[in-house]
């Protein structure tokens, strides 16, 4: 387990406050700042990947239903549809730039959800 400790200072506060993260590395393998860099990456990571992509292309966060139900499946949507298209992702470049195709050919579209095995 590897303990991050983080001070925030804001308008003559501070706030302290410890993360825990699980590894099966040793925590004395890496230095700290090693370790940092890989909490950083990752959490850096999960943000580029998935969260920009579901709240800023897919406005996930302005959905307006309260239905957790609906709201859950919408998310389980969403997630199935990034992992089907991930490499058409590498092809397009951007999450953007597939939706504008997928717009501009529907059929091609269609052909790519069809073809899924």
């Amino acid at each position: 387990m590897v303990a991050v400790h983080k001070q925030t200072h804001s308008k003559g506060h501070c706030t302290e406050e410890t993360r825990y993260f699980l590894s099966s590395m040793e925590q004395l393998v890496r230095p700290a700042a090693a370790w940092l860099g890989l909490v950083r990456g990752h959490w850096g990571g999960v943000e580029i990947r998935n969260h920009w992509r579901r709240n800023a292309c897919w406005l996930e966060d302005k959905t307006r239903s309260r239905n957790p139900n609906l709201v859950g499946a919408l998310s389980l949507l969403r997630s199935a549809l990034l992992s089907l298209i991930a490499d058409e992702l590498d092809v397009h470049g951007s999450l953007p730039a597939f939706s504008e195709s997928c717009a501009a050919n529907p059929r091609q579209t269609l052909r790519l959800l069809l073809n899924r095995s």
